[in-house]
């Protein structure tokens, strides 16, 4: 039995900021000190992103360079004087609980009406929702079911607080549900708002963190039903979920992880969490490719979860992976940067719309440290290239 993900949806805050200048915004707090300004401009500058969205319309050039924010909705920067404050972490709740709500909503409406020719909003039969960025009940389950005339008996879960992988999990669980009945057709949705979570700080952790994380969303439809053709398999091919992998490495429990505050979340991101995943990837990846008779060397097309350039650099070594085979990855942190279990969609749905086709292999971290991995099939569409069977042709971007 084949479980196919038919559509991706991605969704994006319409506020854009441009990594240049948002480096120059931290860089110039009264509270950066002299080195901390030299970090902030070298971590920005080498962080292989070039904009970024955020539901903080006060952080857009300008709102900025207008300095008369309203102070009933800027809550992070005083227009009068350009200093980003501190909110405390109920109000940075508050506006997860709003914008969150609309892009959870956005991005499966988005989703469904890929699918609207072969499936209809009563045929959905389970609800995943993912987020670590925020908290409200009742959920963003709760809200998709009620805002688009879901079965009120859908069957709802929802992933909290897992962090950059936790959309493995639920293509996970979307796969299982399907197995288990093979009339199932699942809506996952995540959706995160990084951004809320930032702090003026001049230690590396919190200034890595401001250099790489934004926000967005992401909506996928995911059954085993024989359907016809979506009009989203038209415009780019679906995907087939062959197989998952998860794996906690003996090491670097404490190099990632992600915590309550009281002003926002706190990221602990180590510097040498790159090094960890150099060390373990090719472990973690065995018993995939084992199950499967797959080989990495053979393997055509590639879904990195962007967690930083230097992460990306040390898979692409490890794995002996081609520049052709990394630009998905690269070029989502360059255009969106790191939205947390969010990206991996936007590089899949990449990759779909890139013309090729073939076996893919996806990866994403997460706290633990937690290595999660999955092996997919772009089918064919019209025109497209099968790089599982191309000689010597490599995967567009």
């Amino acid at each position: 039995m084949s479980v196919r993900l038919l559509t991706i949806a991605t969704r994006l805050p319409e506020t854009v900021i441009g990594q240049d200048e948002v480096a120059e915004l931290f860089a110039t707090q009264s509270s950066t000190t002299r080195l901390g300004s030299r970090l902030v401009r070298t971590a920005f500058a080498g962080a292989g992103v070039r904009t970024r969205h955020t539901v903080l319309t006060e952080l857009a050039a300008e709102a900025r360079e207008a300095g008369d924010g309203d102070p009933a909705t800027t809550h992070f920067l005083d227009g009068a004087t350009g200093a980003l404050g501190s909110p405390a972490t109920g109000a940075r709740n508050a506006i997860y609980t709003t914008e969150a709500s609309r892009l959870f909503v956005g991005a499966a409406r988005a989703a469904l009406d890929d699918v609207a020719s072969t499936v209809a909003p009563s045929d959905v039969t389970h609800v995943i929702t993912v987020s670590c960025t925020g908290f409200f009940a009742p959920g963003p389950d709760v809200r998709v079911t009620k805002d688009l005339g879901l079965p009120a008996d859908v069957t709802r879960l929802h992933l909290g607080f897992m962090g950059c992988n936790a959309a493995f999990p639920a293509l996970r669980t979307a796969h299982a549900y399907c197995i288990a009945d093979p009339d199932a057709v699942v809506l996952v949705v995540c959706v995160e708002l990084c951004t809320l979570h930032l702090h003026v700080r001049n230690d590396p952790n919190t200034v890595m963190g401001n250099a790489l994380f934004a926000d967005g969303a992401a909506a996928a439809i995911v059954t085993a039903r024989e359907t016809g053709p979506a009009a989203a398999e038209v415009a780019a091919p679906g995907l087939e979920l062959v197989d998952f992998e998860t794996t906690l490495a003996p090491v670097g429990e404490e190099a990632l992880a992600w915590s309550i505050g009281d002003e926002g979340f706190e990221m602990i991101l180590g510097t040498y969490v790159p090094k960890i995943i150099d060390d373990h990837i090719t472990d973690a990846l065995a018993p995939l490719l084992g199950r499967t008779g797959a080989d990495a060397a053979t393997i055509p097309l590639w879904a990195v979860h962007p967690g930083g350039r230097s992460i990306l650099d040390k898979v692409q070594i490890r794995l002996g992976l081609s520049d052709e085979q990394m630009a998905p990855s690269r070029g989502v942190l360059a255009d969106v940067g790191n939205m947390s279990s969010v990206t991996i969609l936007f590089v899949l749905d990449r990759l779909r719309r890139s013309g090729a086709t073939g076996t893919v292999a996806a990866l994403a971290f997460g706290p633990g440290l937690s290595i999660e991995s999955a092996l997919l099939r772009l089918a064919a569409s019209p025109g497209s290239v099968d790089l599982d069977h191309a000689d010597g042709e490599t995967a567009g971007a």
